[in-house]
């Protein structure tokens, strides 16, 4: 019976390759079907007495598709890179590519039952069940480092399971390293774009991912920040059964923060209050902690009816920094408020974003990006981000940016994982209509001294 359940389920899952060369087995199908799509389309093309380009050939909704179906089933960190350039490389891909790649931040396979119950045979030893009164095989949630099982112990623990992905952990360095090749070999990356610092540090924040130990006190170290905070709710570690591939925490409840969009107990009043729970909280992570959880997954955010309160979840991404990128960036945003662009060049500076032989077309044009992404601090009053056509403005100012192919320059990594985080947040406050003074929440930090 239970062999039978074993292969009822492993029918519709895909198990995650493991070794170093499956993966770049993977890989090379990939770049096969994406050159024999190439050749389809040019013989096509050419039938029709046109004279295909390549770039036309490369890219096309179904080579993108392509590019996220082989990244969703490798999972680990070619999915998670895939996920990076879909949020933060929107302007150097096209509009088709982006939409199709955009469906790995919340789409992965789950690993097969039969895969599952190896790792944690590896983690728990064998007999592990003994521990549990039920364990939830079919996973609640599957990303692109693991997925999440529903257990009760036998001490009436009602616990959310963490499982990482076999072979993650060995394979973020190569997978990094192979899906860059294929991207720029292809012509998807500019040849100008020095994507260097950006894999390093890809690498370096894919591996404290992979850590669940370190994820775990991640966790625990932001419980504590937020002791004074009665509106968020975190998970609790369970020590005993976590490891640096299984993380066991309290299973938490609530709903997807999204939904509160159709839920008759969420006016209006109510979703305003989120989102602004949520940038009060951003300012913090900004300002006071200097410590800030970067991936704006929606998912990670859901809301208790009951109590009202925020439940904070997955913590693997949380990042450090340092005081004087801080600084920075509250010089940045400080001078954008009131329009000194000149200031607000050398805050940027500072953080990074020009390199030596900007022209100065170009440090405008990074200037007036700036300007866009600040117009909620500069609002007087509450800002509509439903009515915002913000995302709109600041895209095409990127592009106009992107087309500057002599100036392209990867920001710093700090600056890349902050920006995705606070674009996060200007999507979710999009997608719940909320309306915020976001001047309000940032002017006690406007000062050079923020508040203790």
């Amino acid at each position: 019976m239970l062999d039978d359940e074993l292969s009822k389920r492993d029918a519709s899952t895909s198990a995650v390759p493991g070794g170093r060369w499956s993966r770049i087995a993977r890989l090379g199908v990939l770049a096969s079907g994406v050159a024999g799509s190439m050749l389809a389309e040019g013989t096509r093309q050419l039938a029709q007495g046109k004279r295909p380009r390549i770039g036309d050939l490369l890219l096309t909704p179904e080579n993108a598709y392509r590019v996220a179906e082989q990244l969703a089933r490798l999972r680990g960190a070619a999915m998670k890179f895939g996920q990076l350039l879909s949020m933060d490389a929107g302007d150097l891909l096209p509009p088709e590519f982006g939409a199709i790649l955009a469906r790995l931040r919340a789409d992965a396979k789950a690993m097969p039952m039969s895969q599952l119950v190896s790792v944690l045979d590896a983690n728990w030893g064998h007999g592990w069940d003994r521990h549990f009164r039920q364990f939830s095989f079919t996973p609640m949630a599957a990303a692109s480092v693991g997925q999440v099982h529903l257990a009760q112990t036998k001490d009436g623990r009602r616990l959310a399971i963490k499982v990482q992905y076999p072979g993650v952990r060995q394979s973020i360095d190569s997978d990094v390293d192979n899906v860059a090749t294929l991207l720029r070999v292809s012509g998807l990356l500019p040849r100008g774009l020095d994507v260097g610092p950006l894999l390093r540090e890809s690498k370096r924040q894919l591996h404290a991912e992979a850590d669940y130990l370190g994820e775990g006190a991640w966790l625990s170290r932001y419980a504590g920040l937020l002791g004074d905070a009665p509106e968020f709710m975190l998970p609790e570690v369970h020590a005993d059964l976590t490891t640096e591939s299984v993380l066991a925490m309290s299973c938490m409840g609530g709903v997807p923060v999204e939904s509160l969009l159709q839920a008759p107990q969420a006016p209006q009043a109510e979703r305003d209050r989120v989102a602004g729970l949520l940038f009060r909280l951003l300012f913090r992570e900004i300002f006071e902690f200097r410590l800030i959880q970067t991936d704006p997954n929606f998912a990670n955010y859901r809301y208790d009816n009951a109590s009202r309160q925020v439940i904070l979840l997955d913590f693997g991404a949380t990042r450090p920094y340092p005081a004087a990128v801080v600084d920075a960036y509250r010089r940045l945003m400080a001078s954008a408020v009131v329009g000194d662009r000149q200031e607000m060049s050398m805050a940027a500076s500072a953080i990074g974003y020009f390199r030596a032989d900007i022209g100065e077309r170009q440090r405008q044009l990074v200037l007036d990006v700036f300007l866009h992404a600040c117009e909620p601090l500069r609002h007087a009053g509450a800002y509509d981000f439903g009515k915002s056509d913000l995302p709109a403005r600041i895209r095409d100012t990127g592009l106009a940016l992107s087309t500057e192919r002599n100036s392209w320059h990867t920001p710093p990594a700090d600056a890349l994982f902050l920006h995705r985080k606070a674009g996060g947040l200007y999507l979710l406050a999009a997608k719940l209509k909320a309306r915020v003074d976001i001047g309000a929440l940032f002017l006690p930090y406007a000062s050079r001294q923020a508040p203790s």
